[in-house]
């Protein structure tokens, strides 16, 4: 296990009190990228993270219904626990919540043995396996939601909030009638996560928020506190903010775009090349390659609900094929269309339900396959990029996706076998849960007539 500087925790701690600050958030990322945490007063914050802060291992696979998944080394062993450690260097004022500091924590075994299934930690390893070769990722994270506030008409108890036609990317009370979204903006800002823009999105409801690019790491744990924070601020207000994929049958999904590229040691970008093919670099091609030929695995990471898989389809502004094209948001994998220090990928396959940290870490696993193996990519997306006769088709399932993770050993071999076991076993029970519930759309179809 790090260790944990004694001296580091007396000035955190004295430096809490002169602060204002009394109360310590603790909090870390379950495989499905839910925050869980602990509070600790801050005058007992060095006695109590000392040794670091014991919690069971089986909230990792713990449902949003409060079910406990059995995966190794958790229900079937008795519920052991796991250690957090927090990350000083991510200590942060929370604004909304005066005299309250957030902490991200470090997942560790009762042996000192970094914790295999933990998303921070798969996304290090990762990171790890980059410097090998003598790179950095660099990493921007956008990510879609969705406003909604009470309604008692209606079935969900839910209506999106300015629910209005035609508005995507206005800005002010049009789409946002009690100007919600500004007031985040504000708060995520002094939160100190380096966001840059927010806009209405295309649906009723719907907004984006854009975060600024760094180093793989710090982009996911800003992206991690963004999501969590933003169903903070809107539980403030009365409201809810929902990443589901795809919460409304008459509307489009919510996704989570990723922007991608590489520097060296010297902060070079790598993925740049004026005189290579469409300006980008063997590096970049290859990385490129590597998305592509792990992408149906990516799947299971970028999209990992039962829901997911019904925001594709063609027309939908989400992805349907595996391929890339210069600037061309039909394709899975755009290049968009600045250069230099610019040059980079944007991965429009995952939604907005997926744990950042996961998404990043498997984004960067298939890209460094890529890039060791020197893979070559496939011809470019040229024109409409909703035809199945140009590419192969991205899974249609979970199910499929779940299936393809599983199978995909090099993939896996970056990751970590134990994460995938974990992550591969909490999934299917989820498939197995949702095969046995009744749906309402089955109820409305079948009740009347059979």
């Amino acid at each position: 296990m790090e260790h944990i500087d004694e001296n580091a925790l007396r000035e955190a701690a004295q430096q809490f009190a002169t602060d204002g600050i009394d109360v310590v958030r603790i909090g870390y990322s379950d495989l499905i990228g839910t925050e869980r945490g602990r509070d600790v007063l801050a005058d007992r914050f060095d006695r109590t993270v000392g040794d670091g802060v014991a919690f069971c291992r089986s909230v990792y696979a713990t449902s949003p219904m409060g079910d406990v998944i059995d995966i190794a080394g958790g229900l079937s062993a008795g519920l052991p626990d796991i250690v957090v450690v927090p990350d000083l260097a991510t200590t942060r004022p929370v604004p909304w919540e005066p005299g309250v500091a957030h902490i991200i924590g470090d997942i560790y075994n009762p042996d000192g043995s970094p914790s295999e299934e933990s998303p921070r930690q798969v996304l290090k390893r990762v990171v790890e396996r980059f410097a090998e070769l003598g790179m950095q990722p660099v990493v921007g994270p956008e990510l879609e939601f969705y406003v909604l506030e009470q309604d008692e008409t209606k079935p969900n108890g839910w209506r999106r909030y300015g629910d209005a036609t035609g508005n995507v990317y206005v800005a002010g009370l049009k789409g946002d009638p009690e100007n919600t979204l500004l007031a985040s903006l504000r708060d995520l800002a002094a939160y100190g996560l380096d966001v840059v823009a927010a806009n209405h999105e295309f649906s009723g409801g719907q907004f984006e928020i854009n975060l600024w690019h760094s180093d793989a790491l710090d982009a996911a744990d800003r992206a991690f506190r963004f999501k969590s924070a933003v169903q903070e601020i809107s539980r403030r207000r009365g409201k809810m903010a929902t990443f589901m994929a795809k919460p409304f049958n008459d509307e489009g999904g919510s996704g989570f775009h990723i922007h991608f590229s590489t520097v060296d040691g010297e902060g070079r970008p790598l993925f740049d090349d004026p005189d290579g093919a469409d300006g980008l670099s063997e590096i970049g091609r290859a990385a490129i390659a590597g998305v592509l030929a792990h992408a149906p695995a990516l799947a299971a990471l970028h999209n990992p609900t039962v829901n997911s898989y019904k925001r594709f389809g063609p027309d939908t502004l989400a992805p349907w094929l595996i391929d890339w094209g210069l600037d061309n948001r039909s394709a899975m994998v755009r290049i968009p269309p600045e250069r230099g220090r610019a040059s980079r990928m944007e991965l429009r396959l995952g939604d907005a339900s997926a744990n950042p940290y996961l998404a990043i870490a498997s984004l960067l696993a298939a890209a460094y396959l890529g890039i060791r193996d020197k893979l070559t990519p496939p011809d470019k997306l040229e024109g409409y990029g909703y035809d199945p006769t140009k590419a192969d088709r991205l899974p249609s399932d979970l199910g499929t996706a779940i299936d393809a993770l599983e199978e995909d050993k090099d993939l896996a071999d970056i990751l970590g076998p134990t994460f995938v076991e974990t992550f591969v076993a909490y999934k299917r029970n989820e498939l197995e849960r949702f095969s046995q519930f009744v749906t309402d759309w089955e109820f409305r179809e079948y009740a009347y007539h059979l």
